[in-house]
């Protein structure tokens, strides 16, 4: 929200400004796209839940239908192959946005996103920053990525040598600085038992649940609050004990501190693009890293040295005909303990 309020400060304050500086700022939003869009629809279908044991009961799980808010600021240049859009929900699946290098150089190009949605009855607010500067020799890039269904938030910055070669392929290295939470520690392991098994219910107790027997061979357990949350043991360990590990593991992973990792980092990008036939792939590899060796939760001592992080994409298309016609695009990331990607292929047959 706070880079909203900069940003539209920014363009209030070019209102405003001096003529040579209202020109600098319109050169900078020059061919950028601002958009904002509402998208909804429906959900996971509803589950009915029977149960027997006052008789037969029926209970209907609902999930509420699903929908996204967004507002952003889109400045990259669009590959041969990206199509043209009437207007930008932004929905769309722009593979391309991983590649390390566009097409601009020696021109900012810039996302900034943002977007609240509920997704399957789970509500996130997740953010897709990115500025991307190109030169002949050197290349910038900045990214802040948050996206609550895939649990991965990060930021990254690099800062690369670039050599092009023939052909249309780039190799770049460099150094790339990242900032996360501590991944790879695990709150619940101080609770193992060592057998393997989790003392959840002493867990339970110590975040401030209670029970209370009945001297009968029944118990009843209650929450923090005080109000009734289960009146069995197959219900307290079904229902409420996720519960409990769910919060508390979140609860600890947010007292931590952010980690700071600083990587090598060797990279390359290819892009050749005809009428009638594409290829864009570009691939990132941090084979070595230096984290604080004296943070117990650094993702460093977790893993007991170092490790190898990597991202890479492609974009593939190709016409063999005016009717037959097949592609292929993805994308995969791999950070710490963390992966998320994403891809989609098909064949497409035009009549005339």
């Amino acid at each position: 929200m706070i880079k909203v309020i900069i940003l539209a400060a920014v363009f209030l304050a070019s209102c405003a400004a001096p003529k040579k500086c209202c020109s600098q700022v319109k050169d900078f939003f020059k061919f950028s796209t601002v958009y904002g869009a509402v998208n909804g629809g429906n959900s996971i279908s509803d589950v009915d839940v029977y149960s027997v044991t006052n008789g037969l009961e029926t209970q209907t799980i609902k999930t509420p239908f699903d929908y996204s808010i967004i507002f952003g600021v889109r400045k990259i240049k669009r590959f041969g192959y990206e199509p043209r859009e009437a207007f930008k929900r932004g929905l769309e699946a722009s593979f391309s946005d991983g590649a390390t290098e566009g097409l601009w150089k020696d021109e900012v190009e810039f996302l900034f996103q943002h977007e609240y949605k509920r997704q399957q009855g789970q509500e996130y607010f997740d953010l897709n920053h990115m500025v991307r500067y190109i030169a002949d020799s050197w290349l910038v890039k900045v990214e802040y990525l948050k996206d609550g269904f895939a649990d991965v938030e990060f930021f990254e910055s690099s800062q690369r040598y670039r050599k092009e070669a023939e052909n249309g392929i780039s190799f770049n290295v460099g150094i790339a600085q990242r900032m996360s939470e501590p991944y790879g520690y695990d709150p619940l392991a101080e609770w193992l038992l060592s057998n393997g098994n989790l003392h959840y219910t002493f867990l339970a107790l110590e975040e401030g649940y209670t029970v209370q027997f009945d001297g009968q061979g029944g118990e009843e357990y209650f929450d923090p609050s005080g109000n009734s949350v289960a009146t069995s043991t197959e219900v307290w360990e079904a229902v409420v004990i996720p519960e409990v590990l769910a919060n508390y593991t979140e609860k600890k992973r947010n007292e931590l501190p952010i980690n700071w990792t600083h990587s090598w980092v060797a990279g390359f990008d290819y892009y050749k693009y005809t009428k009638n036939n594409w290829l864009h792939a570009w691939g990132n590899l941090m084979p070595l890293h230096y984290s604080d060796e004296d943070n117990q939760y650094s993702y460093y001592n977790f893993n007991d040295g170092q490790w190898l992080d990597y991202s890479g994409g492609v974009v593939f298309g190709h016409w063999f005909n005016k009717n037959l016609g097949l592609f292929i695009e993805g994308r995969y990331n791999k950070y710490w303990n963390r992966t998320w990607h994403g891809f989609s292929a098909g064949v497409n047959y035009r009549v005339f």
